[in-house]
């Protein structure tokens, strides 16, 4: 019993991908997730099967939900204004309101001289 297909030495096909004529003996079927997706392409712009788009292949399991949450007590506290004041040190906090958030600048001329 013989195959019912031709045994063409000198037949050619084009690559679906780039339309370029191959020898139709080095065109390949393009793989995707484990499987050919139909295409033939040549051998140089054949692409290789990515892992990682090999989607349901690996059980994966990223749970978002927290079991016995606990609410920020501390979010009003989070969400005040502080300044740091290396120099006057008054910036604390008492109760719900600021105490020594009084910024001052003050423009001068300085003369640097070197001997």
């Amino acid at each position: 019993m013989s195959s019912s297909y031709a045994n063409g030495k000198r037949a050619f096909g084009f690559c679906d991908r780039t339309g370029f004529r191959y020898p139709l003996k080095d065109l390949v079927p393009q793989i995707e997730n484990l499987r050919p997706n139909g295409l033939l392409v040549g051998r140089d712009v054949v692409d290789e099967d990515q892992p990682q788009l090999q989607l349901g292949r690996l059980r994966m399991a990223d749970p978002q939900a927290l079991r016995n949450p606990r609410p920020d007590t501390a979010e009003a506290e989070s969400r005040r204004l502080y300044a740091w004041d290396p120099v006057g040190g008054g910036n604390t906090a008492l109760g719900s309101r600021t105490v020594g958030l009084d910024i001052t600048a003050v423009v001068g001329k300085v003369t640097v001289s070197t001997g």
